[in-house]
């Protein structure tokens, strides 16, 4: 279907007045931050306690299973997608046109992709989470910009929060849509707002019994295909209205909504990701989720399970380029063997064997204790997520090594000289957008650091917060020295020192896995140590060592996936074919990791974190342009980021619903 023009496109109007952009402190964009986080802990958290020093083995072993409908449901369901896909997408087409076929978006309609998650009485699948999850490595698999879409559509688009958030009447009128036919996009990001939700500037102004909304929306995911947006804006405080970051269900094709812009990136070249310009849109107030004010805690909430999208795509990938360097390594040879057999490959072909194990144990572990809803898994799927997104992009990298200069040639040159057209440079590439999407990497360090040492600032936080009276401090101290007077003897010794704990990941003829979970309990307590000490060495600077906060945060990651892959290994030796091969892939992969986990504590004292804080400033100032002399800068001319006040669009609308 053409682009046809916006309604909202006029003549060129005099320059429009300058954006009105909140203006916000840190502290300010910390307050707006920590209030949308869910506050309270009602279930226990594996990840948490983790954090804490407290290795609750029991909290995840042994491991939950799905109920045998929900499991026949979900394996029918992959049955029928998998035909789908070997039959229907033509991932180098995709590729090579930079667009999804509507036939293929038609197909998986029909399907019933669009309704995974959503419950069959809406007219949806009703798929569990795990199923969900494994339907997106699946179809990822087949080609990422289509496992792209569906996860933006049901996992942080209109079905999630409608179904966390929603009335009745909005779950009524809408999630039967989204099941059948409509597409749906999220809408948080602006042209100068990232993960600083404070600022956000896009507007929802009450008028009566509807609200009219301006603004600018960026990298809108689906945005350009959608047909229902779930869009965040700021509800200005007036009489009757709390006002605050707001959220909306809002038509795609509303008058006033322009896409100004199909945006193209170094992957995943088939997303329909977009700009969005909302010019006096008028929307019902019965389309407003959840109360003014709570657009934040909706977005954080829907993410705790919607991020394990992401995860399960880099499982996918695992699996494809644990395939591909299996193959190409055992029949390229080098020097008189195949190149596999050489150590410096095998070592790589190792890796990506033993973490794509210990990935699928993350997410399969983290999406079943979201099915069964037993346990709180706001921490666990943040770790999958940043664990995952940066162990695939890894692996992916060693995969484009492993077959050197066929690697870096692209699957069409490959098979327009005659060999097989392996796509590796290309998942190197849609691997990429993963440490960004949904919370940088950066970001979710910070997030799980805040989550981690949400049991210390509860006792002591008012220490170490300046705004806080003397006699808030003197309360707070008298809490804090009982929790640590109770808490930290805990963290002297554990069964991780007894030689005959875990015995039962121990059988004979197989590698012995309870030294690892062992090793896990004590570690454990370590990073429960290191991170007091250093809350008590910076107190109120802690929140400024975000690169000590990262590292602690990679260690708790390791010991996570060590624990469920240990776990994973015990589960399938107990119930499959294949637990012999499950324990060794575990027991690579725990050796791995603790390479890694010692690593990470060493830098946690010995780094250059002072010196690079020296460093940039000198940057910023202007210190060292001259070492920037002798290079020519191919950029183009404009601003660093796009104008975005409000106003009526200016250029041709090219949202292309699909139908």
């Amino acid at each position: 279907m053409s682009a046809q023009p916006a309604e909202s496109v006029q003549p060129a109007e005099p320059a429009r007045p300058a954006q009105q952009q909140p203006k916000v402190s840190e502290r300010e964009a910390r307050r707006v931050a920590e209030a949308a986080r869910e506050q309270d802990w009602r279930k226990p958290s594996f990840a948490k306690e983790l954090f804490l020093g407290r290795f609750r083995l029991d909290l995840i072993h042994p491991h939950p299973m799905p109920p045998p409908d929900d499991a026949r449901r979900g394996e029918e369901f992959l049955a029928k997608l998998r035909v789908f896909c070997e039959a229907k997408i033509d991932s180098a087409q995709i590729e090579r046109e930079a667009k999804i076929p509507d036939e293929v978006i038609n197909g998986l309609k029909e399907l019933g992709a669009l309704g995974m998650k959503i419950d069959t009485k809406y007219g949806g699948l009703g798929l569990t989470q795990v199923y969900y999850n494994k339907a997106l490595a699946l179809v990822g698999s087949a080609n990422p910009s289509i496992g792209a879409l569906l996860s933006a559509h049901q996992s942080i688009g209109v079905p999630q929060p409608l179904k966390l958030f929603g009335t009745q009447e909005q779950r009524d009128a809408f999630l039967p849509r989204l099941a059948r036919s409509a597409i749906s996009a999220f809408l948080l990001t602006e042209p100068d707002v990232g993960s600083d939700p404070a600022r956000l500037a896009t507007t929802a102004v009450p008028d009566g019994d509807s609200y009219v909304m301006d603004g600018v929306k960026l990298w809108t995911t689906n945005g350009v295909v959608a047909d229902l947006l779930v869009v965040m804006a700021r509800v200005p405080k007036s009489e009757g209205h709390k006002g605050g970051i707001t959220a909306f269900v809002v038509e795609a094709d509303a008058p006033g909504i322009t896409v100004e812009n199909r945006n193209a990136f170094m992957g995943l070249r088939g997303l329909e990701n977009g700009v969005t310009r909302f010019h006096q849109v008028r929307v019902p107030a019965a389309n407003r989720i959840g109360p003014e004010g709570a657009g934040l805690k909706i977005a954080l909430t829907t993410l705790n399970t919607g991020r394990l999208s992401l995860p399960a795509m880099c499982v996918g990938a695992g699996k494809w380029c644990l395939k591909i360097a299996r193959e190409w390594s055992s029949v390229r040879e080098q020097w008189g063997k195949p190149v596999a057999l050489h150590e410096a490959v095998g070592s790589k072909i190792s890796f990506i064997a033993a973490t794509t194990f210990a990935l699928e144990a993350v997410l399969d572990l983290s999406s079943q204790m979201a099915d069964e809803d037993r346990n709180d898994i706001r921490i666990e799927a943040a770790l999958a997520k940043l664990y995952g997104s940066e162990m695939a992009c890894l692996m992916a990298d060693e995969l484009v090594q492993i077959r050197g200069g066929r690697g870096y040639e692209t699957a069409e040159s490959l098979a327009a000289r005659g060999e097989r057209a392996v796509p590796a440079e290309q998942i190197l590439r849609d691997l990429r957008i993963n440490r960004i999407f949904e919370g940088s990497t950066e970001i979710m360090h910070l997030l799980i650091a805040r989550e981690a040492v949400d049991a210390h600032l509860k006792v002591a936080g008012d220490i170490i917060d300046p705004e806080k009276p003397l006699s808030a401090k003197a309360k707070a101290g008298a809490t804090a020295a009982g929790f640590y007077a109770r808490w930290l003897p805990k963290l002297v010794t554990g069964p991780g020192q007894l030689p005959r704990s875990y015995a039962e990941f121990h059988p004979s003829d197989h590698p012995d896995l309870s030294t690892h979970l062992r090793y896990t309990e004590r570690t454990a307590r370590k990073l429960a140590r290191s991170t007091f000490y250093a809350m008590s060495r910076w107190q109120g600077r802690m929140e400024t060592k975000q690169g000590f906060l990262g590292r602690i945060v990679d260690i708790g990651a390791e010991l996570f996936a060590m624990s469920a892959a240990c776990v994973r290994a015990e589960l399938l030796r107990t119930t499959s074919d294949h637990g012999r091969e499950a324990y060794q892939l575990a027991d690579a992969f725990c050796r791995q990791s603790r390479i890694r986990v010692e690593e990470l504590f060493t830098r946690l004292w010995s780094n250059t974190d002072d010196l690079d804080n020296k460093v940039v400033k000198g940057v910023l100032s202007g210190t060292y342009t001259w070492l920037e002399e002798g290079i020519i800068d191919p950029s183009g001319e404009g601003p660093w980021i796009a104008e975005a006040t409000p106003g009526p669009s200016q250029k041709e609308n090219v949202h292309r619903p699909i139908r």
